[in-house]
């Protein structure tokens, strides 16, 4: 028992070590969208007093700032540099701090008819809950290939998701059957290399280990670039400098 403990000991430090002589980096980045259609005004057909109380309800799936024309919710993750769709992020070689962290809880609302926010990034273990702060009744109908589920939530009311999330290469599609226009997108993860551009289309990465891997940036509406870029593109991470700045990417979306 003794030799066995020292040998896990020995094993552990090894480990250690090996960690601590690898390199890694910040890479940051920014995504615009010059092309960007003008905002689609929704049609109403429930609740219309209440949804467009302060005027034409405006679709919230393409979010563009106008004054940088960074496009807001593209989901941005590395993966291996592979051309294997069932590729996984190597554990071995994600930073020791966020190998296991805390459980995080992501909240949904649903304030204006619409949901925000409507694009939410979550890893494997992750926890839900879907609020309404409206003055009516929202529902959430929430699919993936582990969790289902449909519940109204009246209003001043919420709904926690017991089941834990669970990482899917697929994106989960949650709506609301009362207003059919409502619609959003949860993407869980397996390793925590993703991110979520800002409103100005700015994204951040932490900790990426050094290496060549390939980076995909993924719109609710598609993958940059469609199809060609749905296995992402190469990206080389250098572990001579703290913080790798991209250049910046032009989205470009596929044909709806």
């Amino acid at each position: 028992m003794r030799l066995k403990a020292l040998l896990t000991l020995s094993a552990v430090a090894v480990a250690a070590v090996a960690h601590a002589d690898e390199k890694f980096v910040t890479v940051k980045g920014k995504v615009t969208f010059e092309k960007a259609p003008k905002a689609e005004v929704l049609t109403v057909t429930t609740d219309k007093d209440t949804c467009c109380k302060d005027g034409d309800l405006v679709s919230n799936k393409i979010l563009v700032d106008a004054k940088s024309k960074g496009l807001a919710n593209v989901v941005v993750y590395l993966r291996p540099d592979s051309d294997d769709r069932e590729a996984k992020f190597p554990a071995d070689k994600v930073h020791p701090d966020l190998a296991k962290p805390k459980a995080a809880t992501h909240t949904v609302d649903q304030p204006k008819c619409q949901f925000e926010p409507r694009v939410v990034v979550a890893r494997d273990g992750d926890k839900l809950v879907v609020k309404n702060t409206a003055g009516i009744a929202h529902n959430i109908n929430y699919s993936s290939e582990t969790v289902n589920f449909n519940v109204t939530i009246p209003p001043g009311k919420q709904h926690e998701v017991k089941d834990e999330l669970k990482a899917d290469r697929r994106p989960s599609l949650f709506k609301c059957d009362i207003h059919p226009w409502m619609q959003g997108r949860l993407f869980v993860f397996d390793h925590p290399y993703y991110a979520l551009t800002n409103k100005g289309g700015e994204f951040e990465l932490k900790d990426v280990p050094a290496g060549k891997w390939r980076i995909v940036y993924r719109h609710e509406g598609g993958f940059h670039k469609g199809k060609d870029g749905s296995l992402g593109f190469p990206i080389e991470v250098k572990g001579d400098k703290k913080t790798m700045e991209m250049d910046k990417v032009e989205f470009e979306m596929p044909a709806q």
